[in-house]
């Protein structure tokens, strides 16, 4: 027998292979998914209240999809697995055995091959990510186009946990500031290899295959790779730290990257609201992002209390300050100057959201970085001075 949501989705013009077989729990609002193109393959299960499905996305293609409380945009593609507390913006598509969870954001025609799993991962236009693939707590940009995007290789790993049970791992591949405006070189992380965060990576940077890579690299244009494997025994003390300057301040600058993002979707994205970001949509991608620095500062915080001396001391602080940065929106008169730029821009060329950015004369992008990096360098600025040990040096 068919449930009465189904009816309604029926009704609408959704089309369902074996509506028999689709289950949708009674939170689920028929009302927030369109009628407009939307494919809903057979075994798929859909619950939660903030469940938002976008005209032409098309789901369980390749085997069932089971999709909790997601903010699925137009045309996204989400083939078969598990999507729980995640948005995609248009064109997004994820491959056969996904596991993406919350706190994860794939913008437009980001994706992902077969077996991939993420959870609080950011991946800005044109990112693919290849096929058996651990890419959890990392943000990665560049790129301009489905024929010259970031890519990482089949059988990557961003290693994301640590042997004193650590978090405070998130990896910046590229940036916020420059990213958003899709004209940066991009990243390639070859296959069969691993990022060990929290680590930095510049535009233009290719690791080769095979390699884990544990630096920082700010320098753009570089090739890394690693020689062969060492082997060893040697004494190991559960709960000791090394790098704790380096672990605590990439975690600042990354809690910085992603409140300009912040300020991004609050403040740019809004001017593109309409038929390919709804309103439901875009009130997703913030609460995402919103959860995204909340984890950030929680993972931080179990850190900052392990620790002795300064960091311990004053965590309290810090805390606060973060708290208060989180509405940051920068420098005023940078801002509403760019703003200007982009809303004239939208009103030549209408609201498709990639060519609008890239259509941006570059002084106007460039001010628009400028704009979105002061943020970055307010918060990262402010927290050294609440603890000069982490910006001793940096």
């Amino acid at each position: 027998m068919i449930s009465p949501k189904i009816e309604r989705l029926l009704q609408k013009g959704v089309d369902i292979y074996s509506p028999e077989t689709v289950e949708i729990d009674d939170a689920v609002d028929p009302e927030r998914i369109s009628g407009e193109g939307v494919v809903i393959h057979s075994g798929c299960r859909f619950s939660g209240a903030s469940t938002f499905i976008g005209k032409g996305a098309i789901l369980g293609a390749e085997g069932p999809a089971v999709i909790t409380d997601c903010h699925i945009g137009p045309e996204v593609e989400l083939k078969a697995g598990y999507f729980s507390r995640a948005v995609f913006l248009k064109g997004a598509n994820m491959g056969l055995g996904a596991h993406v969870r919350e706190g994860t954001i794939l913008e437009e025609e980001a994706g992902g091959a077969h077996t991939v799993g993420l959870k609080q991962t950011i991946l800005f236009p044109f990112v693919t990510l290849g096929s058996l693939i651990n890419f959890c707590d990392c943000f990665m940009a560049g790129g301009t186009s489905r024929k010259d995007h970031s890519e990482v290789g089949s059988s990557y790993i961003h290693f994301n946990y640590t042997p004193n049970q650590d978090k405070v791992t998130p990896s910046l591949i590229g940036d916020v500031p420059r990213g958003v405006f899709l004209k940066e070189r991009p990243i390639f992380m070859g296959g069969q290899g691993g990022l060990v965060g929290p680590c930095r990576l510049e535009y233009g940077t290719v690791i080769a295959a095979g390699t884990i890579y544990r630096k920082d690299e700010l320098r753009p244009n570089r090739l890394l790779f690693d020689g062969g494997a060492r082997r060893g025994s040697v004494p190991y003390t559960p709960g000791v730290y090394t790098g704790v300057k380096r672990i605590a301040t990439n975690n600042i600058i990354y809690i910085g990257n992603l409140m300009a993002l912040r300020q991004w979707y609050h403040q740019a994205r809004p001017l593109f609201a309409g038929e390919d970001l709804p309103d439901a949509l875009l009130s997703g991608l913030q609460m995402n992002l919103d959860a995204a620095i909340s984890e950030r500062i929680k993972r931080l915080g179990l850190f900052c209390r392990k620790q002795e001396g300064e960091l311990n001391d004053r965590w309290i602080d810090l805390e606060g300050y973060l708290g208060e940065q989180v509405a940051e929106t920068g420098d005023l008169s940078i801002r509403d100057a760019f703003l200007e730029h982009l809303q004239n821009r939208i009103g030549e060329a209408g609201k498709d959201y990639i060519p609008v950015i890239q259509g941006l004369d570059s002084k106007v992008a460039e001010e628009g970085s400028k704009w979105l990096q002061g943020i970055v360098e307010n918060v990262t600025f402010g927290t050294f001075e609440i603890a000069p040990v982490l910006g001793a040096g940096a």
